[in-house]
C-alpha cells in the first residue's frame, strides 16, 4: 500500500501575513506537519506544493520533497485546493513514475492534530472499498437548527435549517460537526476525478475541539501558540514524573 502526504502551502496569505513560515514556539509552523507526515508509519512519501521558494527551502531542509513550484494559476487568492492537490499527484504519476494508492493531505495552519487522527483516516478509508473518501471535524457549538441564522433580502434573520417544532436548546438540536480541514484522505482514482472536495461516498473522523484549531487569523494563532506551550508543559511534567 502506497500512500503519499500533499502539505499545500502558498507563499501569501490573507488573514495572518506569512503563516505558513511564522515562528510557532521557535519553528516555521509547516514543520510541525512536515514533521509528524515524516514520522507516520502509514505514509512513504511527502511532498510540499507551493509557489514560493522561501517555502520550498524550509521544506526541503525539513526532509520534504518539493520538486516543483506550484504553477502561478494555482497559487491566487482565488485558487480552490482541490485542483492543488490533484496537480502535485498526477506530477507524481507522469513525471516520476509513482502512483500511489491513498492520498493524504495535511494542512500546515494544523498543527494540533495527533498522529491517532491520520491513523483513524487511513483506518477507514482503507478498510471500507466503497469509501472514496475522508474528512475530518469536530462537534459544532454552533448549530443551524438552533443558533445560525440566515438573512432575508429585507435584512430580516432566520434560523437557517427549519424544523417542524421550535427546538428550545441546542441540546435537542440535530448533532451536526464543523469540518477543521485537518485531514483529508482519498482513494488515489476519486481524487483524481473529483470536482468538488466533498464529493461521492465521504466518510467522517471526529476530532476533539481542541485539536481542531486552524489557523486563519491572529486570534487562531495565539490560541494554537497558548495550547501548544500547555502540552509543552504537560509533556515536561510527564518526563519529571517518570524520572521520580
Amino acid at each position: 500500500m502506497k500512500i503519499l502526504c500533499t502539505i499545500c502551502a502558498r507563499g501569501s496569505s490573507k488573514g495572518v501575513r506569512n503563516k505558513n513560515i511564522r515562528r510557532l514556539l521557535g519553528r516555521p509552523l509547516i514543520t510541525y506537519t512536515i514533521r509528524q507526515a515524516l514520522s507516520h508509519d502509514l505514509i512513504d512519501r511527502v511532498v510540499v506544493s507551493t509557489d514560493s521558494e522561501e517555502i520550498a527551502g524550509i521544506s526541503k531542509d525539513c526532509g520534504a520533497e518539493v520538486p516543483f513550484l506550484r504553477p502561478a494559476a494555482l497559487a491566487g487568492d482565488s485558487s480552490a485546493k482541490l485542483p492543488v492537490i490533484q496537480h502535485a499527484v498526477r506530477y507524481y504519476i507522469d513525471e516520476v513514475g509513482y502512483k500511489p494508492d491513498y492520498v493524504i493531505d495535511l494542512d500546515p495552519t494544523s498543527p494540533l492534530r495527533d498522529d491517532i487522527d491520520i491513523t483513524r483516516c487511513v483506518e477507514l478509508i482503507t478498510s471500507d472499498a466503497g469509501c472514496d473518501s475522508v474528512i475530518t471535524g469536530y462537534r459544532s457549538n454552533k448549530n443551524p437548527y438552533f443558533n445560525m441564522v440566515e438573512l432575508a433580502g429585507e435584512g430580516y434573520a432566520t434560523v437557517s435549517k427549519k424544523t417542524p417544532s421550535v427546538i428550545k436548546r441546542r441540546q435537542d438540536a440535530p448533532l451536526v460537526y464543523a469540518m477543521n480541514a485537518s485531514v483529508y484522505a482519498w482513494r488515489t482514482e476519486s481524487l483524481l476525478s473529483q470536482r468538488d472536495i466533498i464529493s461521492g461516498r465521504v466518510k467522517f473522523v471526529e476530532m476533539p475541539e481542541e485539536r481542531s484549531v486552524d489557523i486563519d487569523s491572529e486570534l487562531d494563532f495565539r490560541v494554537v501558540e497558548s495550547l501548544m506551550e500547555e502540552r509543552k508543559k504537560d509533556d515536561i511534567s510527564r518526563k519529571v514524573s517518570i524520572k521520580r
